[in-house]
């Protein structure tokens, strides 16, 4: 659907004003450190820091989000009780490179908040300093140790969730991959937001949205291709499926799967290619489109009705909780029912 013309020249002015990945991403770092200072902590969520160890002895930092149901009367005075129904392992996107706990602080607490979970967030080692595959054996490593119960002793492996949004998606879409060929866990629940999943952003690409959206909706198609260049070790690695998990030879038994892409974001068709072979290889899979949303949007403030849509959205996938009727929408539906 075409995007409101007065919100598509403000998006556009803003991505022309953004300095290029490749010699910015040190100082964009410093940006989203002063702004994650910023997060207000609510008090119906405890915050705890926790680490897990790598398998070469780095110490992995954790910060996890508790929701708390807090009662107070005159009899018993305040009361206070963890309040959730199960785990997510939350891996950040920024790129491989940008993003961290601290930047994430408020949108992983409002997910804790709305979805009544625990939800830990890994703070991976980040590239260019630690290349492919550092940052997927963190991840991995920190699920790892959460399924075994060696992380957090209450967390019940039938109820961890995985979940990230654009290169966390990748990283959550890599561990799950890695998980089956490795046997040493097995998720049961993904959740992927605009992933990265494929290796190929140029125009020659097979997706049309990169081509569509890859020059004026924030996230551009040079921004992706530079964050790679940060990312990869080496040319092999493009074709490596723990970088670009939609070339994985395979990708039958895995986990349930939700994904959810942005009408207006250069990785839509790829994340709805991956849901679709998902659902072709026999998985349980739900794939919604946000229709104006473009990269990023779900760390947008959650009075803005796409992000609360997609809450939502999780909501059904996770708990079977109901959606407006299908006039109501603000989605486009391409796999999974109601």
């Amino acid at each position: 659907m075409p995007m409101n013309p007065a919100v598509q020249a403000v998006i556009k002015a803003i991505t022309r004003l953004q300095p290029d990945v490749a010699n910015s991403w040190n100082s964009q770092r410093k940006v989203e450190d002063a702004a994650g200072k910023l997060t207000i902590a609510d008090p119906r969520c405890r915050i705890d820091e926790i680490t897990a160890t790598a398998d070469d002895g780095y110490e992995i930092p954790l910060r996890v989000f508790t929701p708390l149901d807090i009662d107070f009367s005159l009899k018993r005075g305040l009361h206070v009780n963890e309040d959730h129904r199960g785990t997510i392992l939350y891996l950040h996107g920024g790129g491989w490179a940008n993003g961290d706990v601290e930047f994430y602080s408020d949108a992983c607490m409002r997910t804790a908040l709305k979805l009544e979970r625990r939800v830990i967030a890994v703070d991976y080692r980040r590239s260019p300093e630690h290349r492919f595959p550092t940052a997927l054996e963190d991840c991995y490593a920190v699920a790892r140790q959460l399924f075994a119960g060696t992380l957090i002793r209450d967390a019940d492996p039938e109820r961890i969730v995985l979940m990230g949004d654009s290169a966390g998606g990748n990283l959550t879409a890599a561990v799950s991959l890695l998980a089956r060929e490795r046997g040493d866990f097995r998720p049961r629940t993904q959740i992927l937001l605009y992933p990265l999943v494929y290796n190929d952003h140029s125009e020659t690409t097979l997706f049309d949205s990169v081509r569509d959206n890859g020059e004026d909706y924030i996230l551009t198609c040079q921004a992706i291709v530079d964050y790679i260049e940060l990312y990869l070790r080496t040319p092999a690695d493009f074709h490596d499926s723990r970088f670009a998990p939609l070339i994985a030879t395979s990708l039958a038994d895995l986990p349930r799967t939700l994904v959810i892409t942005a009408e207006y974001d250069p990785l839509r068709d790829e994340g709805e290619a991956f849901a679709a072979r998902l659902d072709a290889e026999g998985n349980e899979v739900a794939c919604f489109r946000m229709n104006d949303g473009v990269h990023g949007y779900f760390l947008y403030p959650s009075v803005l009705s796409l992000v609360r849509d997609t809450y939502r959205l999780i909501a059904h996938f996770l708990d079977g909780d109901p959606l407006p009727k299908p006039g109501d929408r603000p989605w486009l539906t391409l796999l999974g029912t109601d």
